[in-house]
């Protein structure tokens, strides 16, 4: 049964990790602009989309099914039941990655041209599968950690993964550069599958000094543990490739709209590469704290709603939503403060400066929005996440198609902003009323 330390120790090992994580990642980013350009850096984030729905495929459901199933069957003392659920969580996600890879490398070109809109990125496409197989590894791994409450591997697995890609990239864009080449942008794609290998690798090591699995089970436990699995786990994964495809499509029409707009074809990949790879990274920078939040309070919300415990629910959910509103408020304040100073002295950009303001205002619904999926998701209730997330998304590309042709960059910001307001509100509503107890039914008494 998770409690209010074991939540709060989880979430501070997630945090302090993750932080670490992000400032390793931010000035990599800083790096990444400076010796590769602001174009360059927008075609590295035009591969993305691509890469993430691929994630959301293979690894997203499972992982959260995982650390579901896994805190459930614990919190009723069958460890050995949650370590086969694991095993049977790996066999299935290397079976999608290891598709997935074959899929990507035969049809790279087509994938950059037609739907990425620059066939640049089919080489990029072709490095950055390789980390596929990988990230399943380490995803069901972590998944299986925050069930049984060991938030310490995953948080050490993520600094292994940003040091390993960091550590290669940057080594051998100085090897390459002594030898009078020119390093390409292709680096930092192979850069995310050594970061991904050297995870899987470390996450597999540890999970192999606990020894999780057992004798294999009777086929008949194999089969339930495998339907209970695919139950949580397919609407999970549909609900997260379809809304990762929706914003596939609203990342790759980005730079086709600014060109409406009146930009050429690298002034728009520059601005998205400005936005995507320099304003939004600094913009999500404390998000690492609600985000650690939001990882441990998804299996802490199963637990108490598998035990009853209502009250311990809504006491958890009302401290996660407040501290990251809190958070969120006080971020806000300081970019609107430093937005500016912050573009021109770590991204030498006044544009990243502009939009860091404009972003600014999503930073109190972003990362409240985070505390309160994790919790509709740990409720069980995924069909409302999957709806609240394509409202979201379909008012963000509204913001694509309809603002940005009129209003450049600008006004695909506002849709962001209202978009951000109207995940907070639907998700508000969803909790309240699950929160709400029920009212017991009297029976009339006996007339007099």
């Amino acid at each position: 049964m998770f409690t209010k330390h074991t939540l709060l120790q989880g979430a501070a090992i997630l945090t302090a990790a993750g932080l670490v994580s992000r400032l390793m990642g931010f000035f990599f980013r800083i790096f990444l602009s400076h010796a590769f350009g602001e174009e360059s850096v927008g075609l590295y984030q035009l591969i993305f989309p691509v890469y993430a729905l691929c994630l959301s495929v293979s690894t997203a459901g499972l992982q959260t099914a995982v650390s579901r199933m896994t805190a459930e069957k614990v919190s009723q003392g069958q460890k050995e039941a949650a370590g086969n659920v694991l095993r049977i969580a790996l066999c299935l996600t290397l079976i999608l990655s290891l598709a997935e890879v074959l899929l990507i490398q035969q049809n790279a070109a087509r994938i950059a041209e037609t739907f990425l809109g620059d066939p640049r990125c089919a080489g990029l496409l072709v490095i950055i599968s390789y980390a596929l197989p990988c990230a399943a590894v380490h995803s069901c791994i972590c998944g299986y950690s925050f069930g049984i409450q060991r938030t310490e591997v995953p948080a050490a697995s993520q600094l292994i993964e940003q040091t390993a890609r960091i550590l290669f990239v940057v080594l051998l864009f100085l090897f390459i550069k002594n030898t009078g080449h020119v390093p390409s942008i292709k680096l930092a794609a192979a850069g995310i599958a050594a970061g991904e290998f050297a995870s899987a690798v470390f996450s597999s090591k540890m999970l192999s000094a606990r020894r999780p699995f057992g004798k294999l089970p009777s086929l008949s436990a194999i089969s339930g543990d495998t339907r209970e699995l695919l139950s949580l786990s397919v609407p999970l994964t549909a609900n997260r490739a379809a809304v990762t495809l929706l914003q596939s499509v609203e990342a790759a029409s980005i730079p086709a709209c600014l060109r409406l707009y009146g930009l050429d074809g690298s002034a728009a990949l520059s601005t998205y590469g400005v936005l995507t790879g320099m304003a939004l990274p600094c913009i999500l920078f404390p998000s690492a704290i609600t985000n650690s939040v939001g990882t441990v309070l998804l299996p802490a919300v199963s637990s108490a709603l598998a035990a009853g415990d209502r009250t311990a629910m809504a006491r958890l959910l009302k401290k996660a939503a407040g501290s990251c509103l809190f958070l969120g408020l006080s971020c806000c304040l300081f970019f609107l403060i430093f937005g500016n100073l912050l573009g021109t002295v770590l991204f030498h950009s006044s544009t990243a400066g502009k939009f860091i303001l404009t972003l600014a205002w999503i930073c109190p619904f972003l990362y409240t929005n985070t505390a309160l999926m994790s919790a509709i998701n740990g409720l069980g209730k995924t069909l409302f996440t999957f709806l609240i997330n394509v409202t979201g998304l379909l008012v963000r590309i509204s913001g694509v198609f309809l603002a940005i042709p009129r209003f450049g960059i600008q006004g695909y910001l506002w849709g962001l902003l209202a978009s951000q307001f109207v995940v907070t509100g639907l998700a508000a509503t969803v909790l309240l009323a699950a929160a709400r107890p029920s009212r017991p039914r009297h029976s009339p008494g006996p007339r007099v």
